[in-house]
C-alpha cells in the first residue's frame, strides 16, 4: 500500500511539474514571438516604471483632485511615446474600489491600443490587506502575525489580500517584506517576521502560496514582491537607508534563506534594497543581483529597483557621476525595472547607453524577456482589468470576522503577575495613554496613506482601545483621561484623581504611525511623557495592566516593574482593540509569542541566537544577554505541561532524519493554543555556533485536560550552517534538541 501510494503521489507530482513546464514553455513561445516585433524604444519602455500621480490631474494650487481623474493627455505621453511597461502607486489618498477599477481600466485600454497592446503591470504596496483601497481590510502587520507562530493564517491573509487588490483591478502587490528584523531600532522591523529566519522563511512562504495560489492568473490572486532583497534591515546604525556591514558568510546564513525559499515557491518579481552592504549600493551590486539571485538561485521573474533608487546612486551614495552613469551600472549589475519614478530620465538614457554600447542588447532583451514572462503569467495579456461583480466578499463582515480571529493568535501576553488577567467586568477601570484612543498605533503605517496619518479618520467606524473597553465592560464601569501624547504631558493629574476612584489601569502606551525614514529614532527607550504617566500612577497602588501597541520593542524598563501584566499588540490592524478587550475580558485565551528579543537596555540588543561569547558570563553581573523578555515568550490564560521529549535514534545520518516528538498537555481549566518551538545546539562548529537555533515550530489548539503529541523531523539539512568557504555544510558532532524545558542529545555522522 505504502509503495502504491508513493506511486500515484509521483505520477500527481509529474504531471503537476509537467504542466507548470508546459505552461512556461507557452510564455516563453509567446514573449519571444512578441519581443521580435519589438523596437528598442519598445523595450526600454517595459524597464520604466513611472508613480501614478504623474499621470493625475491637479487643481490650480497644483493639489491632486480627489477622488482621482487621470490627464489623459499625460498619460499618452507615457504609453505613446515612451511606451512605459509599468505604473504603481496611489497618488496620495486610498481610493474608492469604484474608482480604482475605473483608473486601471482607463490606462489598460490606452496601453492596448497601441500596436503591440501590451498591458500595463500595476503595482500598489498592499502591505497589510489592499491598504490603499477605501474601506478594506487592515490585518495585523507581519511583526504581529509573526507572534501568531501559524504560517496558515499568513496564507489566509495573503488569500483576502489577493482577492480584495484583484477587486481594485490591480494585479502585483509588493509584499511581502522577506527581510531579517535583527535591528530593533529600524523603523521598519514592523513589517517583517521577527529576527529568526526560519520564521520568516516559513511565514514568507505561506504568504507567496497565499498570494500567488496555484495559477496566478486567476481573478482573485496576485503576483507578489519580494522586499527587500538583501540585508536591508541591518544598518549598523538602525536607521532607515544607512550602510549596512554584513559579511557575505552572514548573508547567506541568515538573510538570504528566505528569499530562496520564496524563490522556490514560485514568487515572481523581486524588490532591491534600497540600502548599500560593505561599501557597495545592493542595486549594482552584480554579484548580489546576478551571481546569486539569478544564477544560484535560478530566479525567473524580474527585479524591480525601489523608489528613486537608481538617481540615489549618485545623489546620495556617490558611487555614480550623473543619472545616465547610475542607469549604466544597476541595468549592468541586473536591476530589470526601475522605478524612476515620475519622469522619463530613465528611459532616456538607457536608450542612449544601448547605442553607446555601454549596455549591451542582451541585458536588455533578458530583462524585457523577465518582464514579459511576469505580465502573461499574471494574466494581464488574457484579462487586462477585471468584472466587478466577481468581488462580492470585498470588505464584507466574513473577511472581517477572520481578521479578528487572525488578530487573536497575535497578541501575545508577556506578564501576568498572580493571574490579575483576565479581569472581572464589575471592575471599575481606568484606561489611559498615548495609544488608548487612537487607530494609528492599532494599524500603523501603510494604512490608507503611506505613514498612517490618517487612520483615525479613514478608520473612525472602527473601535479605538477606549471604545473597544466601554463595549465589552459598559461605561458605567470605564473612565478615561488621556495624561499624555507621545512626545507630551497633557495632565498626569487627571489621570492619577480617576485612577483613585477605580479598581485598576489599563495603561495604554508605544508608538504612533510611521515607515521608512520618518519612524527613525535614536533611542529605543519609550518616551519620557509615557514614563512619567506610569511612574505617577504607580504612586496610587493601584494594578497597572500596560498594553503596547509598537511597531518595534520599545525599552520599557523603567515602568515594567509597576506593572501587574504586560499585553504587547504590536500593530495588529482594524480589529486590534476588540481582541485586546476580549483578552482583558477572558473571551479569548491569548497564544502569541515573542517574534523578537525584547531588549532590557537600549544598548543590549542581541538576538536569542547569541554566540556563547555574548551569553552572561558568570564572573560578569553586568553585561551580557539578559532581556526584558526572550524570542518565544509568551504567557497564556491555561497552563501547559511538556513531557517525554523522544528521539527516534541518537544518531542522525546523511540519509534519514531523527523523529523528535514531545508531548503537550493542557493543565488548566480552559482550553488554550502553544506554539511549540524546537531549538537545537551545536555544541562544536568551525565556525562559533550559536547558543541555540530555533529549527522547527508548530501551533497546536488543546482542550482542558487535553494531551498531542508533536513530532518534529529533522534533517542535516535543517542543522547545517554556512562555513568559511561560503558552503552549506552539517559537521561531525554532537547536538542537542530542547523543547521547553526538555533537552536531548544526539550525534551526527557523515
Amino acid at each position: 500500500m505504502k509503495n502504491l501510494c508513493l506511486f500515484l503521489f509521483s505520477i500527481i507530482a509529474f504531471n503537476y511539474f509537467s504542466a507548470k513546464a508546459q505552461n512556461d514553455v507557452k510564455a516563453y513561445a509567446f514573449v519571444d514571438k512578441l519581443m521580435s516585433k519589438m523596437s528598442l524604444e519598445d523595450k526600454v519602455g517595459q524597464m520604466t516604471q513611472i508613480s501614478v500621480e504623474a499621470f493625475l490631474k491637479t487643481d490650480a494650487n497644483g493639489n491632486v483632485i480627489n477622488p482621482h481623474e487621470l490627464d489623459t493627455a499625460k498619460l499618452a505621453v507615457a504609453i505613446r511615446d515612451y511606451k512605459v511597461g509599468s505604473i504603481l502607486n496611489v497618488g496620495g489618498d486610498a481610493q474608492t474600489q469604484g474608482n480604482w477599477q475605473q483608473l486601471i481600466t482607463q490606462i489598460q485600454q490606452m496601453a492596448l491600443s497601441q500596436p503591440l497592446k501590451i498591458p500595463i503591470l500595476y503595482g500598489i504596496d498592499a502591505i497589510h490587506g489592499n491598504n490603499y483601497t477605501s474601506g478594506s481590510i487592515l490585518f495585523p502587520q507581519e511583526i504581529a502575525m509573526a507572534a501568531s507562530f501559524n504560517p496558515l493564517l499568513a496564507k489566509e491573509v495573503a488569500q483576502i489580500s489577493a482577492y480584495e487588490t484583484r477587486a481594485s483591478f490591480t494585479p502585483w502587490v509588493f509584499s511581502p517584506v522577506l527581510d531579517l528584523g535583527r535591528q530593533p531600532l529600524w523603523p521598519r522591523i514592523w513589517e517583517t517576521f521577527g529576527e529568526d529566519p526560519l520564521v520568516v522563511s516559513t511565514m514568507g512562504a505561506a504568504m507567496i502560496q497565499g498570494f500567488q495560489g496555484n495559477d496566478v492568473s486567476d481573478k482573485y490572486h496576485v503576483t507578489a514582491c519580494l522586499k527587500h532583497y538583501m540585508g536591508y534591515s541591518m544598518p549598523l546604525s538602525g536607521h532607515d537607508r544607512t550602510p549596512a556591514w554584513i559579511p557575505e558568510r552572514e548573508l547567506r546564513e541568515y538573510f538570504l534563506p528566505s528569499f530562496t525559499e520564496a524563490v522556490k515557491q514560485g514568487a515572481l518579481t523581486v524588490m532591491v534594497c534600497s540600502g548599500e552592504i560593505n561599501g557597495v549600493p545592493v542595486h549594482i551590486n552584480k554579484h548580489i543581483l546576478t551571481d546569486i539571485l539569478k544564477g544560484e538561485l535560478q530566479f525567473k521573474g524580474f527585479t524591480c529597483s525601489d523608489w528613486q533608487d537608481i538617481e540615489y546612486l549618485y545623489q546620495r551614495h556617490h558611487v555614480a557621476v550623473d543619472n545616465k552613469d547610475a542607469v549604466r551600472m544597476a541595468v549592468n549589475a541586473g536591476v530589470d525595472m526601475s522605478m524612476v519614478p515620475t519622469d522619463y530620465t530613465f528611459t532616456k538614457d538607457l536608450l542612449a547607453l544601448v547605442k553607446e554600447n555601454k549596455v549591451p542588447i542582451s541585458r536588455i532583451n533578458d530583462a524585457v524577456r523577465r518582464i514579459l514572462y511576469v505580465k502573461y503569467k499574471t494574466g494581464i495579456f488574457q484579462s487586462p482589468t477585471g468584472n466587478k461583480n466577481d468581488y462580492p466578499l470585498f470588505a464584507s463582515e466574513e473577511h472581517e470576522k477572520i481578521n479578528y480571529n487572525i488578530a487573536s493568535e497575535c497578541i501575545t501576553l508577556l506578564k501576568n503577575q498572580n493571574n490579575i488577567l483576565p479581569l472581572n467586568k464589575n471592575k471599575k477601570i481606568l484606561v489611559t495613554g498615548a495609544s488608548a484612543n487612537t487607530m494609528r498605533s492599532l494599524d500603523g503605517g501603510w494604512s490608507r496613506v503611506w505613514q498612517g496619518t490618517t487612520s483615525d479618520e479613514t478608520e473612525k467606524d472602527k473601535n479605538t482601545i477606549l471604545e473597544a473597553l466601554q463595549q465589552t465592560f459598559g461605561n458605567k464601569n470605564i473612565s478615561y483621561a488621556k495624561g499624555v501624547t507621545f512626545d507630551s504631558v497633557i495632565n498626569i493629574d487627571e489621570a492619577v484623581a480617576k485612577a483613585n476612584n477605580s479598581d485598576v489601569i489599563v495603561l495604554c502606551a508605544g508608538e504612533s504611525s510611521y515607515t521608512e525614514t520618518p519612524g527613525n529614532i535614536n533611542d529605543l527607550t519609550i518616551s519620557e511623557p509615557q514614563i512619567e504617566l506610569a511612574k505617577a500612577l504607580a504612586k496610587t497602588g493601584k494594578p497597572i495592566i500596560l498594553v503596547i501597541n509598537e511597531g518595534r520593542p520599545r525599552v520599557i524598563s523603567a515602568i515594567e516593574p509597576f506593572t501587574s501584566a504586560v499585553l504587547d499588540a504590536y500593530y495588529s490592524g482594524n480589529q486590534t482593540a476588540n481582541v485586546i478587550s476580549d483578552i482583558l475580558y477572558g473571551k479569548i485565551n491569548p497564544s502569541g509569542k515573542l517574534p523578537f528579543t525584547y531588549p532590557r537596555y537600549t544598548n543590549s540588543l542581541t538576538n536569542y541566537y547569541r554566540k556563547y561569547t555574548e551569553d552572561k558570563d558568570v564572573n560578569d553581573e553586568v553585561a551580557g544577554y539578559n532581556p526584558q523578555w526572550e524570542f518565544g515568550t509568551g504567557l497564556s490564560y491555561t497552563t501547559f505541561k511538556y513531557s517525554n521529549l523522544h528521539l527516534s535514534s541518537a544518531k542522525l545520518d546523511n540519509t534519514n532524519p531523527i523523529k523528535i516528538s514531545v508531548d503537550v498537555t493542557n493543565t488548566g481549566n480552559r482550553e488554550g493554543k502553544e506554539s511549540v518551538l524546537l531549538y537545537v545546539s551545536d555544541l562544536v562548529a568551525s565556525i562559533t555556533p550559536e547558543v541555540k537555533r530555533l529549527r522547527g515550530f508548530q501551533k497546536i489548539d488543546l482542550k482542558s485536560g487535553e494531551t498531542k503529541t508533536v513530532t518534529f523531523n529533522l534533517s542535516k539539512d535543517d542543522i547545517s550552517f554556512i562555513n568559511n568557504d561560503l558552503k552549506r555544510v552539517t559537521e561531525p558532532g554532537k547536538f542537542v534538541a530542547h523543547i521547553d524545558n526538555l533537552n536531548a542529545e544526539f550525534d551526527y555522522r557523515n
